[in-house]
């Protein structure tokens, strides 16, 4: 069972008026205990979070098959990287599997997939395709870069094209410029998106107000969250190197320990949404009464 929060726990308060969240300052060694978290929750469902996610050493092992058969391996580094900016959305299923850990709830793949009954799993939509649109201009701004340095003429295979990166002053240029433009679609992903999605998926706010928030959160804690952008990066790079097969455990780590750094800088929500309660059952029905259970006036309930 996971760790609650204080102030986080279920409580019977009825739906009011929807207040807007009031973010708190954390410092950066809060960050060691979301990670913590985080792996907890992993070690907990393990086989549900690499289900989850196991798209993606998937995703960038056919990436790397395109890249080499296709002659475009200039791009295999800016989709791997890519994935980033993709990741918060791809994630919200583990966001519900911390939810129920956290309450106390039975935790199961199939309860993961609750949130595509999320009263807001439109709003998740909105903003996932926001996030996509990103990934479409990243690669494409990554591709301009490297016509812009080395021009059309494709490389002849991978030694030549890590020489080209690593000795020749174009490399060099394309290695800064390149970083340095990924660093500003990163920046940008994550301040819209460093607590949306968990927010969507446990207040039901809006695309609109869920961005708005994590901006505000990225305002009130810059340095945590940028060590936090940072962590992200360097935890996907590590698990990207052995054939992307590391991303099993990376992104689900990832997913967990950000639904705690979303309970981490958000005051608990004084009108918890409250799920409206299951139609009442029907008394038994008989097959002999099929046609009588067609019309209204049959259709009361049951006494027995």
């Amino acid at each position: 069972m996971g760790i609650p929060y204080p102030g986080h726990a279920p409580t019977q308060a009825t739906a009011g008026a929807p207040t807007a969240p009031v973010v708190r300052k954390i410092s950066v060694a809060d960050l060691g205990d979301v990670l913590q978290r985080g792996w907890d929750d992993f070690k907990a469902v393990p086989s549900h979070a690499i289900m989850l996610c196991l798209i993606y050493p998937v995703l960038g092992l056919v990436i790397a098959r395109l890249v080499l058969g296709h002659s475009v391996l200039p791009l295999l580094f800016p989709l791997a990287a890519g994935f980033a900016l993709l990741g918060p959305f791809a994630a919200v299923g583990l966001y519900e599997l911390s939810r129920r850990r956290e309450n106390g709830e039975d935790v199961s793949a199939s309860q993961a997939l609750a949130v595509l009954r999320s009263p807001s799993f439109g709003a998740m939509l909105g903003l996932g395709t926001i996030l996509l649109t990103l990934f479409v201009v990243w690669v494409a701004t990554a591709q301009a870069i490297y016509v812009a340095t080395f021009g059309y003429a494709p490389a002849a295979g991978i030694p030549d094209f890590i020489s080209r990166i690593l000795t020749t002053p174009q490399g060099w240029t394309l290695i800064l410029v390149g970083c340095g433009v990924g660093f500003l679609f990163a920046l940008a992903a994550l301040c819209i998106s460093v607590v949306s999605f968990p927010l969507m998926l446990d207040r039901h706010a809006s695309a609109t107000d869920a961005i708005l928030t994590s901006l505000r959160v990225a305002m009130a804690n810059p340095l945590p969250i940028a060590v936090w952008g940072l962590i992200v990066a360097v935890l996907l790079v590590i698990g990207s190197i052995p054939a992307f097969l590391g991303l099993a455990v990376v992104v689900p780590v990832l997913g967990h320990a950000t639904w705690h750094l979303y309970r981490k800088v958000l005051e608990p929500d004084p009108n918890p949404y409250r799920a409206p309660p299951p139609p009442p059952r029907q008394g038994r029905r008989y097959a002999a009464d099929f046609p009588a259970n067609l019309l209204p006036w049959s259709r009361e309930k049951d006494p027995s």
